[in-house]
């Protein structure tokens, strides 16, 4: 009888160790990925910085505000006035929400700002270098 207890806890711990070294490594694999995604140097710290200043992704901002290109101003600002609205706690909407919505907002125009930035300084760096 102890025989097949014993039995019953070997195979029970191998099947729970097989576990956790699946999700380990699985758990290894989306890390290294998001890594990648991150894009490496100058680049990916600042895109790691703005993901925590606002609590999100470019990629989940876009899809909050349900748009594509966040070069359209026009159409960014709109779908914003159209869910900020949508979702005010005084017409029955959810504050919680309308606070994703604001920082979806945030992330893609710290985005656009550092685009901008980025366009802008290889032009001044160019007419420094003239004079």
């Amino acid at each position: 009888m102890a025989k097949y207890i014993v039995q019953i806890i070997v195979a029970g711990t191998q099947v729970v160790a097989r576990a956790f070294i699946r999700a380990f490594q699985q758990e290894y694999q989306a890390s290294q990925q998001a890594a990648q995604r991150a894009g490496g140097g100058k680049a990916g710290t600042r895109r790691a910085v703005a993901d925590t200043y606002t609590g999100m992704t470019l990629q989940e901002a876009k899809q909050i505000l349900n748009v594509t290109d966040i070069s359209d101003k026009e159409a960014v600002q709109k779908s914003f006035d159209h869910l900020f609205a949508a979702n005010d706690k005084a017409k029955g909407g959810s504050f919680y929400i309308q606070s994703k919505v604001v920082r979806a907002k945030e992330r893609l125009d710290m985005e656009m700002t550092q685009k901008d930035d980025k366009k802008k300084k290889p032009t001044s760096q160019e007419t420094s270098g003239n004079t």
